[in-house]
């Protein structure tokens, strides 16, 4: 069982009146900020195990659970108590790492296949989750015949850094995806692609962090997202607690308020981007995509580029979740339908590139023909 721990240092703040984009330093392709921003720590490594909040109890409680061998961390993964293909992919890795750890030794290679393919199994879609299983087994083929503490220690290393880099380049996102946010304007969005959705920070709301770090003045339009209300219950939670400005809207109002004029664009996470540029996002994105491109709003997609699957020529390829029923049929355990009715629910649906106007990376943005600028980048 994972058991709870106390948040403690579970944020960092900025401090009274600091505001702008503050100065940095690149590492590669990686922007080290010098501020820091308020940023939630959805994961981290700890000696007891991998400590991570319960995304599934928010946001009426705010609980930590630590999660002591990889069986608990693949279950914390299927069980969406953590989620969002970034901190899907840290997971893994911290996954990967506690479970070499905790092997006896005895058959190391074996325990080690073990544990990746246990992982791999939990969640189909957020390519970040085989991308981190993928590094962990280059890293452990590097160190075959070397002393099995050593191999330990090198995976937990890169576990540790895997989280690391994903909030430095979640910065950079950030960093590139500001100069598109019109000023003055609303961003809407769908589902959770913040702090929550990765080791911090954020990718979508990342670049809205960003535009109000740079001076600018918008406010968020999330929409709730069912069924799974990821919107209503985390976004909203989580832009309250940075204080900005947020409104909850049904998914079915996204038309009404990208008509009107207030919405100056569309910025939202991925779990999977194909070589042509087709994204896999929560479900209900590509209705949001389809409505902006009428009303001349543009769609931006903000993801690192290790969720980019270039192996992919389109996304019909991509393979979409398929979730409990009761999750439509209910809401917080209560029955919304009559006992007995048939539903279907993806996780996902795939948006074609024709309605994205652009991908953020942390590498640079991409804009159409995508399998020219992807591969660049990728």
């Amino acid at each position: 069982m994972v058991a709870p721990v106390a948040p403690a240092a579970a944020r960092r703040r900025r401090a009274p009146g600091e505001r702008g984009c503050g100065d940095g330093r690149v590492w590669g392709a990686i922007l080290f900020f010098n501020i820091s921003p308020a940023m939630l720590e959805t994961i981290q490594w700890t000696d007891a195990g991998v400590v991570m909040i319960d995304q599934t109890r928010l946001p009426f409680e705010e609980r930590y659970v630590t999660c002591r061998d990889y069986g608990e961390v693949a279950d914390a993964i299927r069980t969406m108590v953590i989620r969002g293909a970034p901190a899907i992919g840290v997971a893994a890795a911290m996954g990967v790492a506690l479970g070499v750890l905790r092997a006896d030794g005895g058959n190391l290679d074996r325990e080690f296949d073990t544990v990746c393919s246990t992982l791999a199994a939990t969640r189909p879609t957020a390519v970040n989750l085989f991308w981190a299983i993928e590094r962990m087994k280059k890293l452990y083929g590097s160190l075959r015949g070397r002393p099995a503490a050593e191999i330990r220690r090198r995976l937990v290393e890169e576990a540790k850094l895997v989280r690391e880099e994903d909030i430095a380049i979640n910065r950079a996102i950030g960093r590139n995806g500001a100069p598109l946010v019109p000023d003055g304007k609303t961003v809407l969005t769908h589902c959770n692609a913040g702090a929550l959705a990765t080791a911090g920070y954020g990718t979508a709301l990342g670049v809205v962090r960003a535009a109000i770090e740079c001076g600018k003045n918008i406010d968020v339009l999330a929409d709730e997202t069912r069924p799974f209300l990821q919107g209503a219950r985390l976004t909203v939670w989580e832009l309250q607690q940075d204080g900005i400005a947020a409104r909850l809207i049904t998914d079915s109002m996204a038309g009404h308020f990208l008509k009107s004029g207030q919405v100056g664009c569309v910025v939202v996470g991925a779990d999977r981007i194909a070589a042509n540029g087709d994204v896999a996002n929560k479900v209900g994105t590509y209705s949001v995509a389809v409505l902006a491109k009428e009303n001349g709003v543009p769609f931006f997609v903000a993801a690192p580029v290790s969720t980019l699957d270039l192996t992919l020529a389109s996304g019909d390829a991509i393979p979409i979740e398929q979730r409990p029923v009761s999750e439509v049929t209910h809401v917080f355990g209560v029955p919304i339908a009559p006992a007995g009715t048939a539903a279907e629910n993806p996780a996902f649906d795939v948006t074609p590139a024709r309605y994205v106007a652009a991908i953020i990376t942390e590498r640079g943005v991409a804009r159409p023909p995508y399998e020219e600028s992807l591969r660049k980048l990728g």
